[in-house]
């Protein structure tokens, strides 16, 4: 599945790096946002996608701030 696959990949990376994604991941969803209100987004599905990756991020830092 590409969830699976996508959670596999983030519990691989270091701590920087997922703070790195998350930030990336924010910024995305603030421009979609954005894009959105100017009605200049097309594929309004991106911004729950984004939404979601953005907790399994958040999820993966927590799990591995547990194990610590």
């Amino acid at each position: 599945m590409k969830t699976n696959n996508y959670t596999a990949e983030l519990a691989k990376k270091t701590d920087a790096e997922l703070a790195q994604a998350l930030t990336d991941a924010k910024k995305e969803l603030f421009n979609l946002r954005f894009q959105n209100a100017t009605n200049q987004l097309d594929n309004t599905a991106r911004i729950k996608e984004v939404r979601r990756n953005i907790a399994r991020i958040q999820t993966v830092i927590t799990q591995k701030a547990k194990e610590a």
